[in-house]
């Protein structure tokens, strides 16, 4: 190949590779605003954290902003309740990586008709409860469907005593009686931590006005501590 050819595709790369870099990179979901400890109150009955305001972010925006597409199914326990997660299984913030369960609000009626209309039903590892597949159609129900908690699990073990510094002392902690791990309870943050001795911690945030659907569940199954 000619000389002044090669010359002149080196000349182009090297171009292309200096506008790449010249562009304006999105540092959007780099910020203190997307670190797991930053809960934002849009207003006193909801919160927005990682860039999700829960209650009003619908699965579809989330996606959207995570970059990323969510595996998305319907759950069914062993007591018949129904719920529809959207799991997302790396998102990275700050250079802190998680998986995120988004649990989404749907009306009970529509549930009854998205299990009926199931594509593939199989067992979760629990053993006691169904997981199924959703359709096309009703995949994009979801998608604009609202946020109504998010669950954020580190990959590496965040320490108590961080947690505490950055969230301060729980309102309540709550044992559980059967596993032994015990949540830090925050209602006015709409945040619940989940603890189990060397395990790693589970942040699950909820709005406010809704923190009881978390608490009145763990009290059943848990006692509360002093």
């Amino acid at each position: 190949m000619d000389k002044k050819i090669i010359q002149g595709v080196l000349l182009l790369l090297v171009f292309s590779i200096g506008l790449l870099l010249l562009l304006p990179r999105d540092d959007s979901r780099n910020t203190p605003e997307t670190l797991p400890w930053h809960i934002a109150h849009p207003t006193p009955e909801t919160s927005k954290v990682f860039g999700v305001t829960l209650g009003e972010s619908t699965v579809g925006q989330v996606e959207k902003y995570f970059n990323d597409e969510s595996e998305i199914s319907l759950f069914k326990a062993g007591n018949g309740k129904m719920t529809v997660e959207s799991y997302f299984d790396e998102v990275n913030f700050n250079g802190l990586k998680a998986k995120v369960v988004l649990n989404v609000t749907i009306p009970e009626d529509i549930l009854t008709g998205m299990f009926n209309r199931g594509l593939r039903m199989n067992g979760t590892p629990s053993g006691t409860g169904k997981r199924i597949t959703l359709t096309p159609d009703d995949l994009e129900v979801v998608r604009k469907s609202p946020v109504a908690t998010l669950t954020y699990m580190p990959t590496v073990r965040i320490e108590d005593a961080i947690l505490k510094k950055r969230f301060g002392e729980p309102a309540e902690r709550i044992k559980e009686k059967e596993s032994g791990n015990e949540h830090w309870l925050y209602p006015q943050q709409g945040l619940d931590i989940t603890l189990g001795g060397q395990e790693k911690p589970v942040l699950q945030y909820i709005s406010p006005k809704d923190f009881d659907l978390l608490r009145t569940p763990l009290l059943a199954q848990g006692e509360l501590l002093k």
